[in-house]
């Protein structure tokens, strides 16, 4: 009688990483910056430099790893009083390079789609990958694997996009001023449903996207597909 996949491997308990909140991280990364930068700009208050300052010193201290260069741009443009238009071209130029190194990476060994959702922190890979070489169907799972990234690529540039035309529309005070500082913070606020939330749901249609071929591919659940939460 055939094993199947789910018997002939054994099960292995991976522990869950420690995720922070999403009401953590929307209180440090947006609406703590977007109260201090909209309501302490004034000189009387922090003033626009400090406001500025100490908003972006609570993302840093939380610790947003992948948040760290875009606000040190941020931080250095407007200190250096650089034209308002930096700021809508150094919002799009981050996602729009990773959009394009994730294209790039499909043809390397490397393809950032499996660093990105095909993980062992997201999908049990060694499982999956016993079940598509008992099937025999490994050559189309990379097929699967080049559409994902491709997806993932147009989530980056989606993103780009949505950046630049927000803080074009939204920041055009010169910086050192209370109106550039309140500008970043509105430009924070609006960010959220703006920007995450579209980027966010092409990232769910993704995933759903990947474990959907899986589930075929495998003859797995999607119970058995899944790391334990």
């Amino acid at each position: 009688m055939a094993h199947s996949p789910i018997d002939s491997v054994p099960p292995t308990a991976a522990p869950a990483p420690n995720k922070p909140s999403l009401m953590g991280n929307l209180l440090m990364n947006i609406i703590i910056p977007t109260v201090i930068m909209t309501q302490l700009n004034d000189e009387n208050r922090l003033g626009p430099v400090w406001s500025m300052l100490v908003a972006l010193m609570f993302p840093l201290g939380y610790g947003i790893r992948e948040g760290l260069i875009s606000i040190m741009l941020t931080g250095g443009m407007a200190l250096l009083k650089l034209p308002p238009e930096y700021i809508a071209i150094k919002e799009a130029a981050i996602p729009t390079l990773l959009g394009l190194l994730t294209v790039i990476s499909i043809k390397t060994p490397y393809p950032l789609v499996r660093t990105f959702l095909y993980n062992e922190q997201v999908l049990q890979v060694d499982k999956i990958a016993a079940a598509l070489k008992q099937y025999g169907n490994e050559r189309r799972f990379d097929q699967v694997l080049t559409n994902s990234s491709w997806l993932i690529a147009s989530s980056f540039l989606l993103s780009g996009v949505l950046n630049y035309v927000l803080a074009k529309w939204i920041v055009v005070s010169q910086p050192g001023t209370p109106a550039f500082t309140a500008e970043l913070g509105r430009m924070t606020l609006l960010s959220y449903p703006v920007i995450v939330l579209p980027s966010t749901l092409v990232l769910a249609a993704t995933l759903y996207y990947l474990i959907s071929n899986i589930e075929k591919l495998t003859h797995m659940a999607m119970a058995d597909i899944m790391q334990a939460t």
